[in-house]
């Protein structure tokens, strides 16, 4: 029997945990602004998760904007992920970058020494690097467990080409998790094209306005979005069939 696909929601908040685990995702990539592109969650998230019936990642990044971490940054991500062993979570989600866009190879192999013995996936500061197959190779050594990726593109579809390269070079020897705007209406065919066996996806939907004077006073904002167990379940439907 060939096996499923794995689906990972990421999430940034206690109720969309919820609706995550509720439709069925395998693993949760837990986050906060995930407006922002994903952040560092904080401890009250992080130690709310521990109780998850799903394995559960947390991103580590302390600020937006690009990957380029000089030493307080980097000492604030050790203790970040200090923080996510003492609670019991399964791993981590990495990444770092050197002002060209490559792979900060240093700073990686800091990070995960730090964290030896969770799981590791190498988020998408890969889908910025100048050499992919470099990067892959990269991430190979470091000991990664998967790279989450959208071929370099805005979105996994419009990035296809490049996941699927990706995954012919990585032959089995790491997973290729494709992610970035992937709904149940594209990810038969990414699956498909690539071979992955895991999926990575928001499962967002808009949020009711917050009002005008939240919006005015920059307290929200009229894009936020909140996961969405339907969405969840949806995805997850078309990943078995």
């Amino acid at each position: 029997m060939k096996p499923r696909v794995l689906l990972e929601v990421c999430v940034d908040d206690a109720q969309g945990l919820e609706a995550a685990v509720a439709g069925g995702a395998d693993r949760i990539e837990l986050c906060s602004a995930l407006e922002l592109g994903g952040l560092t969650p904080s401890p009250g998230l992080v130690d709310g998760a521990r109780s998850s019936p799903v394995p559960v990642f947390a991103l580590i990044r302390p600020r937006l904007g690009d990957f380029c971490y000089g030493p307080a940054l980097i000492d604030t991500m050790r203790r970040d992920i200090d923080a996510v062993r003492d609670a019991g979570l399964a791993g981590v989600v990495l990444g770092a970058s050197r002002s060209d866009f490559r792979l900060d190879r240093e700073t990686l192999l800091l990070l995960s020494s730090q964290a030896q013995g969770m799981g590791r996936t190498l988020h998408r500061a890969f889908d910025l690097v100048p050499d992919f197959l470099e990067a892959l190779e990269t991430a190979i050594e470091l000991g990664f467990e998967r790279i989450l990726t959208s071929g370099g593109a805005p979105t996994a579809w419009e990035g296809i080409t490049v996941l699927e390269t990706l995954a012919k070079a990585a032959a089995g020897r790491i997973r290729i998790m494709p992610g970035s705007g992937i709904n149940a209406g594209v990810a038969a065919e990414i699956v498909k094209r690539t071979g992955a066996g895991e999926v990575h996806a928001s499962c967002s939907v808009p949020a009711g306005s917050p009002g005008e004077k939240i919006v005015a006073l920059g307290f929200g904002s009229i894009r936020s979005r909140i996961t969405d167990r339907r969405t969840v379940e949806g995805l997850y439907r078309v990943l078995q069939e």
